[in-house]
């Protein structure tokens, strides 16, 4: 029996959880938006509502479909009032024990077939899988940041997924207008386990002294066309996720070309995370972005 999806559950009101909500809302979905509490889950629709403005600025959204949209999304800060989705996505910081731990919480009050996924972007989903009621009504369905531009999102199947899970997880993802790939169950997936390691040896490149921060991201730019430099990109990304997809690589594959390099380290120990901290491996406190080696 095909699983019929209308109402979405997203938890975490971040970067990541924010973008989820605005495009499931976009494509005609009912939202529920939960945080740890009220003002998180509210400083989300915020940061979509900001979003839904440029994307009428440049064209892509009118005035009425935002005005839809927002009022498809709901905030909560209670994990029960996710209990009429069909699907809830978690998309809660990079780390196992918190995810885990989220979801142990959070399947009591789900219905008996609600589909439960995972935007984690290293760890195993058989793992996570395996801490819910519901194995076979789990998956890994991996967004792009920032989520309303990327065009792409990684399904990943578990060992126990089942057929009918899948399928409703690529209906999801081709209403939203994305494209999915299908990446097996491995630390990192597909896009993660070639971006980060380069990023990681940009910083080693760093770390060594071969260039300076804008040198490194100049290269890369005008060298290989990328849109944004390595470190700029880690910034972007922030420097613990990019530190702990490392870690997961590295334990999980144990070679030990994907040790972190020790200036990451030192940064995420730094507090220096890149943008949401105003200091990575550029300080964005001015006018304009500085690198800071």
């Amino acid at each position: 029996m095909a699983i019929k999806i209308s109402k979405i559950g997203v938890i975490g009101a971040g970067q990541m959880g924010s973008g989820i909500a605005h495009v499931s809302a976009v494509a005609g979905y009912d939202v529920v938006l939960h945080d740890v509490n009220l003002e998180r889950a509210k400083g989300g629709l915020a940061t979509i509502n900001g979003n839904m403005a440029r994307q009428i600025s440049k064209g892509i959204l009118t005035e009425d479909a935002r005005k839809t949209a927002l009022g498809r999304i709901s905030a909560v800060d209670k994990l029960e009032q996710l209990g009429e989705c069909d699907l809830v996505i978690e998309s809660a910081t990079e780390k196992e024990e918190v995810k885990r731990k989220i979801f142990h919480e959070l399947t009591p009050h789900l219905k008996k077939d609600a589909v439960v996924a995972s935007n984690t972007s290293s760890i195993s989903i058989t793992r996570l899988a395996a801490s819910t009621d519901r194995p076979e009504r789990f998956i890994g369905i991996h967004f792009m940041n920032p989520v309303p531009l990327m065009e792409l999102v990684e399904l990943v199947r578990g060992i126990a997924t089942a057929d009918e899970t899948f399928e409703m997880s690529k209906e999801y993802v081709k209403r939203l207008g994305k494209t999915f790939a299908v990446a097996e169950d491995f630390p990192a997936f597909m896009v993660n386990r070639i971006l980060l390691p380069m990023i990681n040896e940009a910083i080693y490149t760093l770390y060594e002294g071969v260039g300076n921060v804008e040198a490194i991201d100049t290269a890369m730019k005008l060298g290989a066309h990328h849109p944004m430099g390595p470190l700029e990109l880690a910034d972007f990304i922030g420097l613990d996720t990019v530190l702990s997809v490392m870690q997961v690589l590295h334990e999980g594959l144990a070679d030990t070309k994907y040790r972190p390099c020790p200036l990451l380290v030192k940064y995420v120990e730094a507090g220096w995370l890149g943008r949401k901290t105003k200091r990575g491996f550029y300080d964005y406190r001015g006018d304009k972005p500085v690198p800071t080696r």
